[in-house]
């Protein structure tokens, strides 16, 4: 079990919670004093790391194998979270955020980051285009913050006593490791985002900001996700080659002015290729990497031929391994807690950026009903030659292809309602007809024509109009996002069963 708490916190969450009336009015005090006077109280900088084994089985000897795990008073995170309320609130309402950065902001996900990049990419392959995408990593990222250039960057938008505040907030840190009773005496920790915190993100996108001017002056397209950085280029595109290598150079002096560094041996790259070349390119000659044939991007496994039979093959065999384990469960719990422990090991894996799975072709979808399919039998102790489609019914449980269409719709739904990032809503544009007829007011969408099923057709920019405009009137019109995940599973749910 991981720790859920610092071991020198005297007052851990449970208590707060459960005396939260008594406490309020002595916290507030705390807070606003410390807000108002622009001191982040000493004992709220005490960091003690867990470290923790990235992976069962790693050799822990290697220090390289621990994941070190910064727990903070619960008293420092409440004030932090009060102060990133506020802070992102301004960031965000005065656009001062990279729109491409997807980390640790409303509405924003992995999975809207992963839509778009893969929307791009479709694209351009659709076009004829060969797309090539360069994962940058950042060494110990988080770890080398210098705060005196965090301050600067902060001084553009925060004066006074705030900046005062956050001048208090990075300044005479202490970090101590604790392994089982074991702990070592606590030192200083002059740089690096604080660990643990609720603002420590925050601030290191805050950080990378000129990241994305970078990439923009030299006219790439790309992604930033916390410290995961990927970038893409048309390479049939003209100068294309030349563009990358003036902005890595150009990356690569920025990072190392702000005491970061590119690893170069970490990063990687892929070629997506609508004709199946396999000669070289000269845009790859470019870089000092190979051609990876199937790169990790944001925990989803993207292959050359854009397939995702890599994708959907580590999904199907984690979720087997994860059913293996829970066999011994069945006998313990009860029919309700076995199906909520089913939900985070099992359907979660299913769901997790399934809407980069529409247009896939349905016999790559059936791999993972199988797996469905496995867990409701596994649930219901239902033998394995019974038919399935009961089951699912008794457990209104949607089947896997429709909650691929579930989940990009619900996508559709918050771009166009403003709970999206604006990266997505920029895809879609409300369909006008020539001249004035009934579906103008059907909230339908334009839907852009494409060449290929297995390439264009896929892109949210397509797929997503598509499917939205096959929906029910009733559904489209949905006052709200509940509203409308609930008309639209029962709209699914029709289809799917008959029922």
């Amino acid at each position: 079990m991981k720790p859920a708490g610092s071991s020198v916190d005297c007052l851990p969450a449970k208590l707060v919670r459960d005396s939260v009336s008594a406490l309020s009015p002595a916290l507030m005090n705390i807070f606003n004093i410390s807000l108002s006077t622009g001191v982040f109280l000493k004992v709220f900088k005490d960091a003690v790391v867990w470290p923790i084994l990235k992976k069962p089985g790693l050799d822990p000897s290697t220090y390289e194998n621990f994941r070190p795990i910064s727990k903070v008073l619960f008293l420092s995170k409440v004030l932090d979270k009060i102060v990133h309320g506020q802070i992102s609130a301004h960031m965000n309402n005065n656009l001062l955020l990279d729109v491409f950065q997807s980390a640790f902001r409303p509405n924003h996900s992995t999975e809207s980051a992963l839509i778009r990049v893969l929307n791009d990419i479709l694209v351009a392959s659709d076009s004829g285009s060969m797309v090539l995408l360069l994962q940058l990593d950042i060494s110990a990222a988080f770890d080398t913050v210098d705060h005196q250039i965090l301050l600067n960057r902060l001084g553009s938008w925060v004066t006074g006593v705030a900046h005062k505040w956050f001048h208090s907030y990075l300044s005479n840190h202490t970090i101590s490791v604790q392994i089982g009773d074991c702990a070592s005496s606590s030192l200083p920790l002059p740089w690096r985002a604080p660990q643990g915190s609720v603002l420590g993100p925050l601030l290191f996108s805050i950080y990378l900001l000129p990241l994305g001017n970078i990439l923009n002056q030299h006219g790439l397209s790309y992604h930033i996700y916390a410290d995961d950085c990927q970038l893409y280029v048309e390479m049939d595109e003209k100068n294309a080659g030349s563009k990358l290598a003036a902005c890595m150079a150009d990356v690569k002096g920025w990072l190392a002015f702000i005491f970061l560094k590119l690893n170069e041996k970490k990063s990687e790259f892929i070629v997506f290729d609508p004709h199946n070349h396999h000669g070289s390119h000269p845009v790859c000659d470019l870089l000092t990497l190979y051609p990876k044939q199937c790169v990790t991007s944001l925990g989803v496994k993207l292959d050359a031929g854009l397939t995702m039979a890599p994708q959907i093959n580590s999904v199907v065999r984690s979720c087997f391994y994860q059913l293996r384990r829970l066999t011994h469960l069945r006998q313990i719990l009860k029919r309700r807690h076995l199906e909520s422990v089913i939900h985070a090991f099992i359907t979660s894996r299913l769901d997790y950026a399934n809407a980069l799975l529409i247009g896939v072709p349905d016999s790559a979808l059936n791999r993972l009903q199988v797996v469905q399919s496995a867990a409701a039998r596994f649930l219901t102790g239902t033998h394995r030659r019974s038919h399935i489609t009961p089951v699912l019914v008794h457990l209104h449980w949607l089947p896997v292809i429709f909650r691929v269409q579930f989940k990009l719709l619900t996508f559709v739904f918050k771009a166009l309602n403003d709970l999206a990032p604006s990266y997505l809503s920029a895809l879609l544009t409300p369909y006008v007809p020539t001249r004035t007829l009934r579906s103008a007011d059907l909230l339908l969408l334009h839907m852009p024509r494409m060449r290929l099923k297995s390439q264009g057709e896929r892109a949210f920019v397509h797929a997503a109009p598509k499917l939205w405009n096959s929906l029910p009137i009733g559904v489209r019109q949905a006052p709200s996002l509940a509203v409308f995940k609930s008309r639209l599973k029962t709209h699914f749910y029709t289809l799917a069963f008959g029922q």
